[in-house]
């Protein structure tokens, strides 16, 4: 069975977007590092998970990128969870609009590499309380927006356990937690 990894760039405050969608932030960080181990957990994932917001950014940019990352962007199964969209011409693109935890659980039964689920604050918001996300990697950006999207929404409590840490030379820090038993 496949794990489901959540993955997001975030900043010191909490915010996986600025006001207006904006993540121009993200580009204080990037580098040969964040490049690297971008490239690494593509080349391991099985497929790709978003919500609607963050699948419309990435279809509107990807399809005309290029490169190692576009290519894989553009090539991986993706399952986008939408109570509006029903329809994609993004390539391998599956649309999924009811029972998300349970799509979600049988995705991870079906799947045998794992499942990564890129921004999508509210999917994940959906996911954390059934117990389906099994790993949260998030990128530290060293920045104070002061406001925007936050990555976690109000719910209950969840303990996580710290798998390692590690600093970039841009000033991002990868955290890797998994829930705690």
């Amino acid at each position: 069975m496949a794990r489901l990894i959540m993955w997001n760039l975030m900043t010191l405050d909490g915010m996986i977007e600025g006001p207006d969608r904006d993540i121009s932030w993200h580009e204080n960080v990037w580098g040969k590092e964040l490049e690297q181990l971008s490239i690494e957990q593509l080349n391991a994932a099985g497929g790709l998970l978003f919500g609607r917001i963050t699948y419309q950014l990435m279809a509107n940019y990807w399809p005309a990128a290029t490169g190692e990352i576009a290519d894989f962007m553009n090539a991986a199964p993706k399952y986008v969870f939408s109570r509006t969209l029903t329809r994609s011409d993004w390539n391998n693109t599956r649309m999924f609009g009811a029972d998300v935890s349970g799509t979600v659980a049988r995705l991870k039964r079906e799947s045998a590499r794992d499942l990564f689920l890129f921004g999508s604050a509210d999917l994940a918001a959906n996911l954390i309380p059934h117990g389906l996300i099994d790993e949260f990697r998030i990128g530290v950006n060293p920045v104070i927006l002061g406001g925007g999207t936050p990555l976690f929404k109000p719910g209950e409590p969840v303990k996580l356990r710290l798998l390692d840490s590690r600093a970039h030379t841009t000033g991002v820090v990868i955290l890797r937690y998994v829930p705690a038993e």
